[in-house]
């Protein structure tokens, strides 16, 4: 007996090596389009939506998320977002094996303290979409939500892949807006102090 669980956990282990290896390739492999809609559309891109309730009005909120060089300080993977212009930016953010990532964003929506819909460029490394709503929760409390579709290396391959490890959109977005609640709402309660 134990030399069949032995041999169930060396393919085990060989299956996961060769899901990292996939998952790494993938994520090394640029992916470059110039069209962000035909990326994306049907089936192709992958989609997630994300949401957390704060203690925050929407003002505070779409004031500091419509700062995008804010948004490196919770958002673990980005290392900078430069502004280009009022509605361009350079974003770079940490892939595997120490490859910088980077791309050229617009926002092509802004609806002052309710939406904020931004595009990756043509020539991006991973095809992007997104949008970032406030909706008011109750006096003070603020529904932010995500919703980002993405086309990654890989395909939906490398997405399956980067999920069993972790290493997904979805996981990565809701503790960046994890990280941002606590952030925002302790710098509350430490103004107040």
């Amino acid at each position: 007996m134990k030399r069949t669980s032995g041999k169930y956990l060396a393919w085990a282990s060989i299956a996961a090596g060769a899901g990292l290896t996939a998952y790494g390739v993938s994520r090394l492999t640029p992916r470059r389009s110039g069209d962000t809609r035909a990326a994306l559309g049907g089936s192709r891109g992958i989609n997630v939506l994300e949401s957390v309730v704060i203690n925050r009005p929407i003002e505070d909120l779409y004031r500091f998320w419509r700062n995008l060089e804010n948004l490196p300080h919770f958002m673990r993977h980005l290392e900078s977002v430069d502004k280009v212009t009022d509605t361009i930016s350079r974003w770079r953010a940490k892939g595997p094996a120490g490859l910088d990532v980077e791309w050229d964003g617009e926002v092509y929506n802004d609806v002052k303290n309710k939406l904020i819909a931004w595009r990756s460029l043509e020539g991006a490394d991973v095809v992007s979409a997104g949008s970032v709503n406030f909706d008011q929760e109750a006096a003070g409390r603020t529904r932010v939500t995500v919703h980002l579709q993405y086309s990654p290396p890989g395909g939906k391959l490398g997405a399956q892949i980067a999920r069993l490890f972790g290493a997904d959109a979805e996981t990565e977005i809701r503790a960046d807006l994890r990280r941002f609640k606590e952030m925002v709402e302790s710098d509350v309660a430490a103004r107040e102090s």
